[in-house]
């Protein structure tokens, strides 16, 4: 056993004290004591408290490995987070304007990912693995998803126990509450041995989501059981999804990204909206101007363009598959186009950000779900005479290390 004192919170979530050395749970100015060797201890006590230490709200926290931080008093882990995205953008000599953060509220997350393992009595054990771990931690409760979600825990018990037909299988269960009620889809169930599940465990896999009402069940996109197609509302727009389609988190952070796009882009005549997914923006900003919308995903694209008939009144959307990274939208083929929304996976969108510096646009909206990436991109179109007017921070995954953020820049 250690006793440290902890200098900082590290970007992991983790308190750094002396060495460093990091411990889980800790917050600055803590006197803990420690178990362990190394870099990495493990918390044992924490003997001075931090007055900005708070009672965490989920019996689950500290073995489940879905949250960092709830030990941490709200405002301070909120302005902690956007701290780091100031010095994130530092390091790249890069400054802006800063608005007042998005907070998911606890409760608000539509979308979680439930991992089974093997049970007894018809149930299979259901939770999130543990920290640092591959072990896993059956929940009862899970302070940031949908009650509604919650509530299903249960059923999906039931729902998992036949996917377990081959040793080498390890199901994880993605679940997103859409209009229709709950639609699961289901990876991690074995194929290559023996075909993947038989015919009689389709069935009680069947019975089980009727029983529980489910809208629908897919296994790795593949139709298991539908009673009603799953979809969501996009501003004015109803969208059926396509089975395990991405999707925002919350569906709150999705409106909070989405008017700041539609604020940055008002008075535009033609907008591309890049990596468009079902529309999250692109129906928003086709009451603007008309809209080109365009996604590597096929299914996405069909989603989207099947969803405008929904929306009367728009001012027009063209959609296309197309994959941006081979190849991105080029800068002679934005002549025609005078605001860009683009909203890339973690990985960036370095290729597209390269052909809109060479654009004559005016007007860039980025939205990003990985700080460091953006940092890249947005350095790419500064290089190329942008300004990054302002930036909203957004946290969609509370208590996690994790920040978002959506940034304007102008020519």
């Amino acid at each position: 056993m250690t006793d440290i004192r902890i200098q900082a919170v590290g970007g992991e979530g983790d308190g750094i004290a002396e060495g460093p050395i990091y411990a889980p749970f800790t917050l600055a100015g803590e006197r803990v004591r420690v178990a362990g060797t190394g870099e990495r201890r493990e918390l044992v006590e924490v003997l001075e408290p931090s007055i900005q230490r708070v009672e965490p709200p989920c019996p689950h926290f500290g073995a489940c490995g879905g949250c960092a931080l709830q030990h941490w008093e709200h405002s301070a882990y909120l302005a902690w987070k956007v701290d780091r995205l100031v010095a994130t953008l530092a390091r790249e000599r890069i400054e802006t304007e800063f608005l007042k953060p998005f907070a998911a509220p606890p409760g608000s997350r539509r979308r979680i990912t439930l991992h089974a393992r093997q049970g007894r009595r018809g149930e299979a054990r259901l939770g999130y693995k543990a920290r640092k771990s591959w072990s896993l931690v059956d929940i009862e409760v899970c302070t940031i998803a949908d009650p509604r979600l919650v509530a299903a825990i249960p059923a999906l018990r039931r729902l998992a126990a036949p996917l377990f037909q081959h040793a080498k299988s390890a199901p994880s269960l993605h679940l997103t509450w859409s209009d229709a009620g709950l639609d699961v889809d289901i990876s991690g169930v074995e194929r290559r041995s023996g075909g993947g599940l038989s015919a009689d465990a389709r069935m009680r896999l069947a019975d089980q989501a009727a029983a529980a009402d489910f809208a629908r069940v897919t296994l790795d996109g593949e139709a298991a059981y539908m009673s009603r197609q799953p979809t969501v509302r996009v501003g004015p727009a109803t969208v059926a999804l396509p089975a395990g389609a991405f999707l925002q988190a919350v569906s709150e952070a999705e409106a909070a990204l989405a008017a700041f796009a539609l604020d940055a882009v008002q008075g535009a005549s033609r907008i591309a909206d890049l990596y468009c997914g079902v529309g999250a923006f692109s129906f928003r900003l086709a009451q603007v101007a008309p809209v080109l919308a365009v996604d590597s995903s096929a299914p996405a694209v069909r989603a989207l363009s099947a969803a405008i008939a929904s929306a009367p009144g728009l001012k027009g959307i063209t959609a296309e598959t197309r994959d941006l990274v081979r190849r991105p939208v080029l800068a002679e083929e934005l002549k025609k186009i005078d605001a860009v929304v683009f909203d890339p996976p973690r990985a960036g969108a370095a290729e597209q950000a390269a052909e809109l510096a060479r654009s004559k646009l005016a007007r860039v909206v980025a939205v990003s779900c990985n700080p460091a990436t953006f940092v890249r991109d947005a350095r790419i179109l500064i290089d190329a005479g942008f300004t990054l007017e302002r930036l909203l921070p957004v946290d969609q995954f509370l208590w996690s290390p994790h920040i978002e953020l959506a940034a304007s820049f102008t020519r």
